[in-house]
C-alpha cells in the first residue's frame, strides 16, 4: 500500500490481550488489502476496555495512529444528537411528538402538510420523507444551522411524512436547530454541556481549530490501491449535529459505557432515565433488510436472536462504525481514514461479533430467477448523490453506481464510479451486493400501490425508478 512508509505501526503481535491481538491482526490485514492508511479500534467487554491504533494519520505527513488520535466519526454524531434531544425531553423542554412548528413557527418545507405535522420523532427515525442527502456550506457563524434550515424549503418531498424509512441527513439540521432554539445557545455548546463534558469525552471536538493542535487523522480516497489525501478536511459547520464530531476511540468507549449503562455519568450524575435509553435502543420503525429497524437514531437488528445496536459514519475520506450488544455487555468502535474503510468496518465488525459474542448476520437466501423474471427489476434509479443503473446480464442483475457529487459540499464534483456489482435477489424483493466495494450490503426493491417496482433502497437510502 502506497504512503504508509516501511510498514509503519502495522504490527499487532505486541498486544497483550489475545482477543484484541486477533482483532488487530484482522485490521492490519484488511488495511493492506484495501489501502487504508490508518485505523484505531476500541473494545468494551464486561466493563473492561481495550484499544489499539494502526498505520498513520496521513500519507502526506505520516504520524502513527494511537488510541488518542482524533478521527471524524461522521453520522455516529446523530446518536449524540438523539441523546441530547432526550435529555431535553426529560427536562421538559422538548416533546418528541409535538409538531416542530411549536418550536420553529417559521419552518417552511416544500410540502406544507409535512411542515405543519413533522415531529422530532420523524426526524430521529429518518421518516421525514424529503430529499435527505442535502449538503451546503452556510458559513462558520452561529447562524449556520438557522440558514440551512431555511434552505430546506427547496427540498422535494419524495414520500409522505412518516411513511418510509430512508436515511435522511437533512432532518438532523432541523433537529439540531430545535435544540439550539430551546436551549438558547449554539448546538455545539449544548452538546458540550449536556453530553461531552458529563461523560468525560475530553478527546472529542466539533471544530477544526480544536483538532489541529492534537494528533488528528485526515481522510483519504483510495484509487488503484493508492491512497491520496481527501480535501477539504472539515465539514461545514451546519453539518455538526448531522455528523460533525471528531473523537478518539478512547472518547468513543466512554460514550459506549454510557449507552450500555443505566443513564448515569461516571461521577454518578443522572443524565438520562433508563426508560429513555431503552426507548432509543428499541425497534420502532422498520428500516429494511440492511438496517433492520430504527429506534431513536440507533439502527437495531437481531442477529441469532440477540439485539445489536449500531450506527456507522462517513465523511470526506473517513469512515467509522459504532456497535453495541447490550445483553452481552459488549461494544466495538472502529475509526478509519479512508473511503474503503467502510469495507474494513464491515468485515472486521462481523468478525468481532462472531468472536466476542458468537452471533452473525443470517445467511442471505437467493432466489433462482430467469432473465424474464429479473427484467422488471432493471432500470435507472435516481437519488441525490448517485444514480443506480440496474441491468440484467449473464443471467443475473448487475448494478452500476454513477456518482453525481454534492458531498461534502453542494458543489463537490463526483468521484470516479465504483466497480459494478452483481446482485442476488431474495424473498420479499430483498437484495444483496456480491462484489466490492459494496459486497455484503443489503437492501430491497419497494413497490407502489399497484405492485410495480418504484424504488430501490440501498445503503439505507431510497432511489426512485425513472425507467
Amino acid at each position: 500500500m502506497s504512503g504508509q512508509g516501511a510498514g509503519a505501526n502495522l504490527d499487532a503481535s505486541g498486544i497483550a490481550d489475545a482477543d484484541l491481538r486477533q482483532l488487530g491482526e484482522r485490521v492490519v490485514a484488511a488495511m493492506g488489502r484495501l489501502g487504508v492508511p490508518g485505523v484505531a479500534v476500541g473494545v468494551l467487554r464486561d466493563g473492561e476496555e481495550g484499544m489499539a491504533g494502526f498505520g498513520v494519520t496521513s500519507v502526506a505527513a505520516p504520524v502513527p495512529v494511537d488510541p488518542h488520535t482524533l478521527f471524524q466519526i461522521g453520522s455516529i454524531t446523530k446518536t449524540m444528537t438523539g441523546t441530547i434531544t432526550l435529555r431535553l425531553v426529560e427536562q421538559g423542554k422538548l416533546d418528541l411528538d409535538l409538531p416542530i412548528h411549536s418550536y420553529l413557527p417559521e419552518l417552511k418545507l416544500r410540502d406544507a402538510g409535512a411542515a405543519a405535522s413533522v415531529t422530532l420523532r420523524h426526524l430521529l427515525s429518518h421518516t421525514g420523507g424529503w430529499l435527505g442527502d442535502y449538503f451546503d456550506d452556510t458559513g462558520k457563524g452561529d447562524d449556520a444551522l438557522a440558514t440551512i434550515v431555511g434552505r430546506m424549503a427547496e427540498l422535494p418531498q419524495w414520500t409522505p411524512l412518516g411513511a418510509t424509512f430512508s436515511y435522511n441527513n437533512a432532518g438532523f439540521y432541523l433537529a439540531g436547530r430545535v435544540i439550539e432554539v430551546v436551549a438558547g445557545k449554539p448546538y455545539e455548546a449544548v452538546a458540550q454541556e449536556l453530553l461531552l463534558n458529563p461523560l468525560g469525552m475530553d478527546e472529542a471536538f466539533f471544530f477544526a481549530e480544536d483538532c489541529i493542535s492534537r494528533r488528528v487523522a485526515v481522510g483519504h480516497t483510495v484509487q488503484d490501491e493508492r491512497a491520496t489525501v481527501a480535501r477539504p478536511w472539515a465539514l461545514a459547520r451546519a453539518a455538526n449535529p448531522v455528523g460533525g464530531l471528531s473523537a478518539s476511540v478512547r472518547a468513543m468507549l466512554a460514550y459506549a459505557r454510557f449507552q450500555l449503562g443505566d443513564g448515569t455519568a461516571p461521577d454518578g450524575t443522572r443524565l438520562l432515565g433508563r426508560d429513555s435509553l431503552d426507548a432509543m435502543q428499541t425497534p420502532a420503525t422498520p428500516a429494511g433488510s440492511g438496517a433492520g429497524a430504527v429506534g431513536i437514531t440507533w439502527m437495531i437488528k437481531a442477529l441469532d436472536g440477540v439485539k445489536t445496536v449500531r450506527h456507522s459514519g462517513g465523511t470526506n475520506g473517513q469512515t467509522a462504525l459504532f456497535l453495541l450488544v447490550p445483553e452481552r455487555r459488549f461494544a466495538l468502535t472502529i475509526v478509519t481514514n479512508a473511503d474503503r474503510g467502510a469495507e474494513l468496518c464491515q468485515e472486521v465488525g462481523a468478525w468481532a461479533l462472531r468472536h466476542y459474542c458468537g452471533i452473525a448476520e443470517a445467511a442471505f437466501a437467493p432466489r433462482e430467477l430467469s432473465a424474464t423474471e429479473l427484467a422488471p427489476y432493471s432500470g435507472i434509479y435516481r437519488a441525490t448523490l448517485s444514480d443506480l443503473a440496474i441491468t440484467v446480464a449473464d443471467g443475473g442483475l448487475v448494478m452500476q453506481s454513477h456518482p453525481k457529487g454534492g458531498f461534502p459540499q453542494r458543489d463537490t464534483p463526483p468521484g470516479p464510479p465504483p466497480s459494478p456489482t452483481r446482485l442476488d435477489l431474495g424473498p420479499d424483493d430483498t437484495l444483496i451486493a456480491l462484489d466490492p466495494p459494496f459486497k455484503g450490503t443489503r437492501g430491497e426493491f419497494l413497490r407502489d400501490e399497484n405492485g410495480a417496482i418504484a424504488w430501490v433502497r440501498f445503503g439505507s437510502r431510497i432511489a426512485k425508478r425513472e425507467s
